[in-house]
């Protein structure tokens, strides 16, 4: 009895299918393996002020489970600072590492869905990048996603989004990242 092929998730699919055999071609890879592909993406939230209140941390986690899919990891001051008013162990945010095909989902939703609704919106840098193909996006306001409820928010939020790709220059990251459609403006 054959096993039935998982379904995968549509840019999974346009990655495989497409975005694959391109990549090898550009670059010149021989083998298909060396072709770059996304690794995970990371979702961080730090909460600044709102560090040490437990509701509010509360309700930002949920906001970030929303959003990613996906229960976070609650983050803690590493040490005390005095004129932060912060305390070792005191919780300052909460992040969560996607893979896999929630990885592509949320990777899906914050190109077609989110950042088209951000005000103003003319295309995420082109130079975000660190130099080993990784690419970092900060959004300001966590009420772009469409499973956040605007009625409900009582403070807005940013977030910073860390894409990490297999690339190993960030020439190869961008080529991967444009032919999912990344709104790039330089």
């Amino acid at each position: 009895m054959a096993e039935a092929k998982k379904a995968r998730t549509r840019l999974h699919q346009i990655y495989e299918t497409e975005l694959r055999p391109a990549l090898q071609k550009q670059f010149g890879y021989k083998n298909p393996m060396e072709v770059p592909k996304l690794e995970k993406i990371v979702i961080n939230m730090g909460l600044g002020k709102l560090a040490g209140d437990t509701k509010k941390i509360d309700v930002a986690v949920a906001e970030m489970m929303a959003i990613a899919g996906q229960k976070p990891v609650v983050t803690k001051a590493k040490k005390s600072i005095a004129n932060y008013k912060l305390r070792e162990g005191m919780k300052v945010g909460a992040k969560v590492t996607l893979r896999r095909d929630r990885m592509y989902e949320f990777l899906d939703r914050l190109i077609t869905i989110a950042l088209p609704r951000v005000r103003d919106f003319r295309g995420v840098s082109g130079k975000s990048f660190d130099g080993r193909g990784n690419y970092a996006l900060g959004v300001k306001e966590q009420i772009i996603f469409p499973e956040i409820d605007y009625d409900k928010i009582e403070t807005v939020r940013g977030m910073d989004v860390i894409i990490c790709t297999t690339a190993k220059t960030d020439e190869e990251a961008k080529a991967l990242l444009a032919g999912f459609k990344m709104p790039f403006v330089n």
